[in-house]
C-alpha cells in the first residue's frame, strides 16, 4: 500500500513594505539654510530694520523653524526635535569659533606688514616719530627672561603646592591653602604689580643699588610670579584628583614609597594636564602689561640682564606702539602682538609633545 505524503511549503511571514523610517534627504537642510537666509535678507533690507548681522541672526531663528516644521513633517515629532538640537549645538560651536577666527585673521593680516627682519633684530632705541623701521628685539628679549624667571619660580612652588594638598593635607592647614589660592585666582594683574612694587622695588632692591629703588625685570618675573602661582597650584590639583585610586594601590602592595609613588607614578599620569595648565599660566603671564609697567618700567633699549635698569616685554610694547602717534607705530604694535601669539603657540605646541613622549607608558 502506497501511502502519500502531501509537503506544505512554509509560508515566510509577511515582510513590512519599508524597514527604515522616512528620513528627510541629504540637501533638505542645506536647502532650507539658503532660504531662510534669502528669506532673511528680504525682510532686513525691505524694511530697512538692520544690516548683515541682523540678516544672519535672523536667518539662523528661520532656519530652526523651517527644519523642525519640516522634519516634523517628514520624521516625526521626535526626530524633528534631534534635528534641531543638533542643529543649535552647531550653532554654539560656530559662535565659539568665530571670534577666535576672526581673532587670528585680524593678527596675521595686520601683523604680517612689519613681519620682516629688521623687526627681529633692532629695537626702538634712537627711533623718531618719522622713522619707519624700529623693532622689538629688547621687547622679545625682556619677554622670554620675564616669563622664564617667573616659570622657574612657579612651577616647582605651584606643584609641590598641589602634591601637599592632594597627597598629604588634611584638616584646616590644606583648606586654608585652598582657600587662598582661590583668593588668588582672582587678584587683578594691577594688584600684584603694586605688591611687588611695595615690597621689593621701594624696600629690597635699594640694598642692592646704593639705597636707591631700581625697576629691572626680575621684580615683573616676581609679579607675574604671583599671578601664575594660582592657576598652576590648582590645574594641578585637578588633574592629581583625576589619577586613578588603584595605580596607587598597586604601587603600595608592591611596597614602593609614597614619595616615590607620586614622582614615577601619579606626576606622569598627571603630566599632560600638568603641562596644559602651566601654558595657560605662562600664556596670561606673557600678555600682562600692567605688572611690567609698573616694576619693570619699560625702555626703548635692549636690556639682557634681567636684575638691572629697565626693561620691556612685548605686551609692554604693543601698550606703548599702539598709543604712539607715529604712522608707522601700529604696524608694530600689529606685528608685535602676532609675535607674542605666535610664542606662545610654539612654546604650548613643545611643552605638549614633551608631556607626551615621557608621560607614564600605559
Amino acid at each position: 500500500m502506497t501511502t502519500t505524503v502531501t509537503s506544505h511549503r512554509t509560508r515566510p511571514p509577511a515582510q513590512p513594505a519599508s524597514l527604515r523610517a522616512r528620513r528627510l534627504p541629504w540637501y533638505a537642510a542645506p536647502a532650507i539654510a539658503v532660504a531662510a537666509l534669502a528669506l532673511s535678507a528680504v525682510i532686513v533690507y525691505g524694511t530697512d530694520i538692520g544690516g548683515p548681522i541682523l540678516v544672519v541672526v535672523l536667518g539662523a531663528i528661520l532656519y530652526l523653524v523651517g527644519l523642525f516644521a519640516a522634519a516634523n513633517a517628514v520624521e516625526g515629532r521626535r526626530s524633528a526635535r534631534n534635528r534641531t538640537w543638533s542643529a543649535l549645538i552647531h550653532s554654539a560651536f560656530v559662535l565659539a569659533v568665530l571670534p577666535l577666527v576672526s581673532v587670528v585673521w585680524t593678527l596675521v593680516s595686520k601683523g604680517a606688514e612689519r613681519f620682516d627682519a629688521n623687526f627681529f633684530q633692532t629695537s626702538m632705541n634712537n627711533i623718531g616719530a618719522r622713522d619707519a623701521n624700529g623693532g622689538a628685539y629688547h621687547a622679545i628679549v625682556g619677554t622670554l627672561e620675564q616669563v622664564g624667571i617667573a616659570t622657574v619660580i612657579t612651577v616647582p612652588l605651584g606643584v609641590l603646592c598641589a602634591i601637599y594638598i592632594v597627597e598629604y593635607g588634611r584638616g584646616k592647614f590644606a583648606f586654608a591653602i585652598r582657600f587662598f589660592v582661590d583668593v588668588m585666582t582672582g587678584i587683578p594683574s594691577i594688584v600684584s604689580g603694586l605688591f611687588v612694587l611695595a615690597f621689593w622695588v621701594l624696600v629690597v632692591s635699594p640694598w642692592f643699588n646704593d639705597g636707591r629703588p631700581s625697576f629691572s625685570g626680575f621684580a615683573a618675573a616676581l609679579a607675574l610670579s604671583v599671578l601664575m602661582l594660582p592657576t598652576i597650584v590648582r590645574s594641578t590639583e585637578e588633574m592629581l584628583r583625576l589619577v586613578p585610586a588603584p595605580l596607587r594601590e598597586g604601587a603600595y602592595a608592591l611596597g614602593v614609597p609614597k614619595w616615590k609613588t607620586i614622582l614615577r607614578v601619579v606626576v606622569p599620569t598627571a603630566l599632560p594636564g600638568i603641562v596644559t595648565g602651566v601654558m595657560l599660566a605662562i600664556a596670561r603671564a606673557a600678555g600682562e602689561t600692567a605688572p611690567v609697567l609698573l616694576v619693570a618700567g619699560g625702555g626703548a633699549a635692549i636690556n639682557t640682564n634681567p636684575f638691572e635698569n629697565n626693561q620691556s616685554s612685548l605686551s609692554l610694547f604693543v601698550y606703548q606702539q599702539a598709543g604712539d602717534a607715529s604712522k608707522y607705530a601700529p604696524a608694530r604694535a600689529w606685528t608685535a602682538a602676532l609675535t607674542l601669539v605666535a610664542l606662545v603657540l610654539i612654546l604650548t605646541i613643545a611643552a605638549k609633545l614633551l608631556a607626551r613622549r615621557n608621560r607614564l607608558s600605559r
